[in-house]
Parts: structure tokens; sequence; C-alpha cells
């Protein structure tokens, strides 16, 4: 972001980031994808049978944020301020329903006895 500014700043004549957009990104937004992919991986870890298998499904978890990214690219839709909350709180509904999902299928006594 600093090389950016120092570049665009002749141009554009004010400093570009930090902006809404990007604070939004960074701080509602990522967190919430964090905490999903966190969850998701509770869920998976407890479900399979081993490490590699547990390693493998975790690509699954990229879905839902490349899709973010495909409809950006297609202008399908806009990453503005606005449109960000919505996706930061449709995260955070699916966060709160895996929340409960992985609480319910977690049993660390049987991950430990049976993974090796």
């Amino acid at each position: 972001m600093v090389g950016i500014d120092e570049v665009t700043f002749r141009t554009l004549g004010y400093y570009y980031f930090p902006n809404w957009n990007i604070a939004t990104l960074l701080l509602v937004l990522m967190p919430v994808a964090i905490v999903m992919s966190v969850l998701f991986s509770v869920i998976v870890s407890s479900r399979v049978g081993d490490v590699r298998s547990a390693s493998s499904f975790g690509i699954f978890m990229l879905f839902p944020l490349l899709g973010i990214y495909l409809l950006s690219e297609t202008s399908i839709i806009t990453l503005d301020v606005n449109s960000l909350l919505i996706i930061s709180g449709i995260i955070l509904a699916v966060d709160v329903a895996l929340f409960y999902v992985s609480t319910a299928t977690f049993r660390r006594e049987e991950i430990l006895t049976k993974w090796k």
C-alpha cells in the first residue's frame, strides 16, 4: 500500500490507501472469513479419518471466497463498503451456524485415539 501511495500520489494528489473499502475488508470481512475457515476445519477434522484427508478437504473452504472474487470480476457485484458489509453479515451468519455444527460434531478424545 505504501508503494502504491508513493506512485499514485503525484497523479491523484492524495494518498489512495487506506480507504474505506480496504478498512472494511481488513477489519470486518477478513476476521469473519478467518473464523469461518477455522470452524470449517474443525468440522472437517472431526469427520475424516486421517490428517491428509482433513488437509485435502480444506480446499473447499476457498469456494465461497472464490465465488465472491468471481462475482466481482464479472461485475455482477461491486466490492464497495455496503456490499462488503452485506457479505460480512452473510459470512457472520454462516459462522454462527458452523459454530453450532462444530460444537456438536467435535469429539476430541475420538480424534486423539483414532488418528495416527
